[in-house]
């Protein structure tokens, strides 16, 4: 378990102000991450990799010459926002354009696609790649969907290299896409791991058994088998990846190929040789020539016991950029000429970073009856934020059954700091509108996540539809709501029925405007509508989950509602509280 941190929900942050501490020769803390500390050739494309804390050296140990260019660092297990990698990217862009690669989950797929629509925005070609090399979280005809493991890095390097290279932006990632074509991965374990301040681990395996095709987040196997030897677990892990090969490699033989096994945290370096040893025999008996193979922990997942297997199928031109130079923290290979320092761009440490003054912040221009909407808007998030802070415990310990448990730390994360950013808009005189759209902003950085787009996404549709002039009344509020659940929808590409918030969501938007459309004030319509919602909650626990990190462990989650339509209905309900003593 995880013994030695401070307050659970900074220790991301802690963390990462340790790291770039220790690690200055590589990398230079900016707001979101850190990028490289020297210079990047101007005109050559930035590689900007990212994704949750709990995974080091994954992401910001491989920071460096030869691989990325910058890391985005979320909270744990929890993916960055899309400020982050935004702030991140501008700062490692060095005017060719940028990559942004990370593994494929929803809340990395959707902070990473609005940071790409921020940087173009700003003029900076931007281009997305996700990882999919985990072959237990899909089938061959749905490989869009698998997850990304310990593949994350031959994917992240073959870029990284091209970029070197000075290739440009659209080559880069054709590079990327070829990479993660013919990279798979797969993995067992035998325990789960605790997240820092937790008291038992996500998930538990029996005794003498492993669970097998694991992933990276504390997200239990979608199987078990009896514990094998050291030889049992090779053949397992050769066997299974021989078994799907890309689509131009008909057989193993004469084949060369990149393996990784990986450590994800608790299985130290002597047992893994152990398993590499046979690895290596039985590749070589299938007749794969391995190339500079690598054996440690590369992707990990804070103190779980178990271990992933990569391989990447490689031609003449991923063999080079496999082949090629780095040097970064926590991985190295071959030889760099002397690093030249950036010089155009002063050290800053995370302390000074957080210490800094930033310029006074100024609002729109309010109504008088707006201002005072604002205040009932402000009870409603102190509201949001008792009820997820009572609840984050409980919200962890579903999000766990078949997800990664951290649906709780995330979301009183995000709701902390939507209300400190609404007090402070208030204070200043802000309207309703400008008070939910800076509480959006600062959930969506603070959460990261899935939950983190989703709700700065629904407080932002409820702040566009509120604005800032005249007082909201019960149709508009409606009208807010639905504007919302129509952008979660297209944003998250979920529907009733697939297991999400969005299954309380709906019907809530649906009871509110039906019930404001018979004239019911507000706070008698929310109240209709938040009983439908904890009902719609309720049911959420005979569905099989069909989107998200619990897909691949749908069984395991019957029974049990979903973290983030159970989380809403909560909310729904508190705010209904507000509405009263604010009518």
């Amino acid at each position: 378990m995880t013994r030695l941190f401070n307050d659970p929900a900074a220790f991301a942050d802690e963390a990462l102000e340790g790291f770039t501490a220790a690690h200055r020769r590589w990398v230079r803390p900016v707001t979101g991450g850190v990028v490289r500390a020297t210079a990047t050739p101007a005109g050559q494309v930035a590689v900007v990799i990212g994704g949750g804390s709990g995974h080091y050296p994954a992401f910001s140990g491989l920071v460096g010459r030869g691989l990325a260019h910058g890391a985005a660092v979320g909270n744990v297990f929890a993916s960055p926002s899309a400020r982050q990698i935004h702030s991140v990217a501008t700062a490692a862009h060095a005017g060719g354009g940028v990559l942004l690669m990370y593994g494929n989950y929803a809340g990395d797929v959707l902070h990473f696609g609005q940071a790409a629509e921020r940087l173009a925005a700003d003029g900076i070609e931007a281009r997305t790649f996700a990882v999919a090399d985990d072959i237990s979280s899909a089938g061959p005809e749905e490989s869009a969907k698998r997850r990304g493991i310990a593949g994350d890095l031959p994917v992240f390097k073959a870029a990284a290299a091209a970029a070197e290279q000075g290739l440009p932006l659209e080559e880069v990632l054709r590079v990327a896409e070829r990479a993660g074509a013919r990279t798979r991965s797969f993995g067992i374990a035998f325990s789960g791991c605790t997240l820092p301040g937790a008291d038992h681990p996500l998930f538990t395996v029996p005794a003498a058994r492993m669970a097998v095709g694991l992933g990276i987040h504390g997200e239990p196997g979608i199987g078990e088998e009896a514990l094998p030897t050291a030889d049992e677990a090779a053949r397992l892990l050769v066997e299974t990846l021989l078994k799907e090969l890309p689509e131009d490699v008909a057989d193993p033989a004469g084949q060369r190929a990149a393996v990784i096994l990986n450590g994800l945290g608790s299985v130290k370096y002597e047992e893994l040789f152990v398993v590499y040893r046979r690895v290596a025999a039985l590749l070589g008996d299938a007749g794969v020539e391995i190339v500079d193979p690598e054996v440690g922990e590369l992707v990990t997942s804070f103190d779980m016991a178990g271990i992933s297997l990569t391989l990447t199928w490689l031609d003449d031109r991923l063999e080079e950029l496999w082949r090629a130079p780095a040097d970064t923290p926590a991985y190295r290979k071959g030889a760099l000429d002397a690093a030249e320092p950036d010089l155009d761009r002063a050290p800053v440490t995370a302390a000074a970073q957080d210490t800094a003054v930033p310029a006074a912040p100024v609002v729109p221009a309010a109504s008088d009856a707006s201002r005072r909407a604002a205040g009932t808007v402000l009870a409603a998030l102190d509201a949001v934020t008792r009820v997820v802070d009572a609840h984050a415990d409980e919200l962890g310990r579903i999000d766990a059954v078949a997800g990664d448990g951290d649906h709780g730390i995330g979301m009183r994360r995000g709701s902390t700091a939507a209300h400190r950013a609404a007090a402070d808009a208030h204070g200043l005189g802000a309207g309703a509108g400008t008070v939910l759209t800076r509480a959006a902003d600062a959930w969506a950085d603070k959460a990261g996540g899935t939950s983190g787009a989703l709700w700065g996404t629904i407080l932002r549709s409820l702040g566009t539809a509120l604005g800032d002039r005249e007082a909201p009344d019960a149709a508009r509020v409606a009208e807010g709501v639905t504007e919302a659940s129509a952008a979660v929808r297209q944003l998250g590409g979920a529907e009733v029925g697939d297991k999400t918030m969005v299954d309380v969501l709906v019907p809530f938007a649906d009871a509110l405007a039906a019930a404001t459309g018979e004239g019911l004030p507000l706070a008698d319509a929310w109240d209709r509508a938040a009983t439908t919602a904890t009902a719609a909650a309720a049911g959420t626990a005979d569905l099989l989950p069909r989107r998200g990190r619990a897909r691949p462990h749908a069984e395991k989650s019957l029974g049990t509602p979903d973290a983030g339509a159970h989380s809403l209905a909560l909310i729904t309900r508190a705010v209904h509280g507000a509405l009263l003593d604010h009518h």
